[in-house]
């Protein structure tokens, strides 16, 4: 004897709005997670970025007794500046000049503000000086905190 099932078969709409609610309660419980992770991947490429110009910078230093001036600025770890002289300028001391994690140039203080003869640094997202989280600026005086 055949019986016939005449039914239906898939999700109702009920169905598939409890999934979806359980995915959206899923992500607005991870979304802080993972932006905080943002934050701190941001920080420590930025500081290992002005570990590496602080670097070169010291390696410039051994070679002309000095650090940039402000002029000249960081542009001159990668090209000799105008007037230097042909033995003491032995770089590129960097291939290039990194960009912060916001696409911005870093910044260069000689001397420094915060302590130390020169100063590498960023203003953070904002690009504004001051701030917190991502908007925070990042230096040499603050990159090991």
């Amino acid at each position: 004897m055949m019986t016939k099932f005449n039914s239906q078969s898939g999700f109702t709409l009920i169905e598939m709005m409890i999934v979806v609610a359980i995915i959206a309660i899923m992500s607005a419980m991870l979304a802080p997670t993972l932006f905080n992770q943002v934050n701190k991947a941001e920080k420590a490429r930025t500081a290992s970025d002005i570990r590496q110009i602080e670097s070169a910078l010291k390696f410039y230093r051994l070679d002309n007794y000095r650090y940039p001036s402000q002029a000249e600025g960081l542009e001159a770890l990668v090209s000799a500046p105008s007037g230097a002289s042909a033995g003491s300028w032995n770089g590129p001391y960097l291939d290039s000049l990194p960009k912060d994690a916001w696409k911005e140039p870093y910044r260069y203080s000689n001397p420094g503000t915060h302590g130390k003869p020169v100063e590498v640094y960023t203003l953070g997202a904002d690009r504004a000086s001051g701030g917190t989280d991502s908007n925070a600026d990042l230096g040499s005086w603050n990159i090991n905190d």
